[in-house]
């Protein structure tokens, strides 16, 4: 009757030591970025990075973006044109691009793309012992190898985000002005009255967010990683999948806070499509 007791016990408490680790991780990091900015903050180091998280993401962004614009107006327009109303069908489309679609999409492909090849890159370094040398000559990995990536995805991912709304926004109006000939007019008017300056500003906001946990998460997995090259290839998918769950729960926890924020400090509401 004791061993799944301890079993339990066990399991919780390599978590919590775990989570640990994982604080005092992200606090070097955090201490890294504003106390070593000379070490990190170099154009040779931050730009292949750039280069690697956003500008090869691209393609695979604008793609799915457009199509993930184009599924939510033909799974609605069928409901909206049996009422009459499928010209406001820009309202419901571009404000759920640009408030969750389009955040979370990019943050999931720079997730899928980008955090594993981070987590096997530092995994690569930690098993062949590069970082362990690179302490014995007095150099700190956490401002040279870290800081920079996880610099890298929070600035790119936001520039995706804004990739992936632009798509999303044009699959919708592709499909629905172009392909159902819904007026073009009374498409983007309705969209202009439906969708204010918050609606962009509160995706960017949380695809930063998502972008600094990507980064963060799949450094850590990499960094501390064990096992030669089976421990790299668990800490890769260990990588995507712990940054995947952030980014549903990040996305849940902001969305209520910016909503509230929305409503107390900029003293404004959703307005009804109807």
């Amino acid at each position: 009757m004791l061993a799944p007791t301890a079993a339990i016990g066990r399991r919780i408490r390599e978590s919590l030591e775990g989570a640990g680790r994982f604080t005092r991780f992200s606090a070097a990091v955090v201490h890294s970025t504003a106390a070593a900015t000379s070490s990190w903050a170099q154009w040779r180091r931050i730009a292949p990075l750039l280069v690697e998280v956003g500008t090869r993401s691209i393609p695979v962004i604008a793609v799915i973006g457009a199509f993930i614009g184009m599924i939510l107006a033909l799974e609605t327009f069928n409901q909206f044109a049996a009422i009459g109303l499928e010209s406001r069908m820009g309202m419901i489309i571009n404000v759920s691009v640009v408030r969750q679609i389009g955040p979370v999409l990019a943050a999931v492909m720079v997730a899928g793309r980008v955090g594993g090849a981070l987590a096997a890159s530092l995994g690569t370094m930690r098993v062949t012992e590069q970082i362990d040398a690179m302490r014995a000559l007095a150099i700190d990995p956490i401002a040279v190898l870290v800081v920079p990536r996880v610099v890298a995805c929070t600035i790119m991912t936001p520039v995706l985000t804004l990739l992936s709304d632009l798509t999303g926004v044009g699959g919708g109006w592709f499909f629905t002005v172009v392909l159902q000939e819904t007026s073009n007019e009374a498409y983007w008017a309705n969209t202009a009255w439906f969708v204010d300056w918050w609606a962009p500003i509160m995706g960017l906001i949380k695809a930063t967010a998502f972008g600094f946990a990507i980064g963060m998460i799949s450094c850590y997995k990499g960094y501390t990683c064990k096992g030669g090259a089976a421990g790299v290839g668990r800490a890769t998918t260990r990588a995507f999948v712990a940054s995947f769950l952030a980014i549903i729960i990040l996305n849940f926890f902001l969305a209520d806070f910016l909503n509230t924020f929305e409503r107390a400090v900029l003293g404004t509401a959703m307005k009804s499509p109807l």
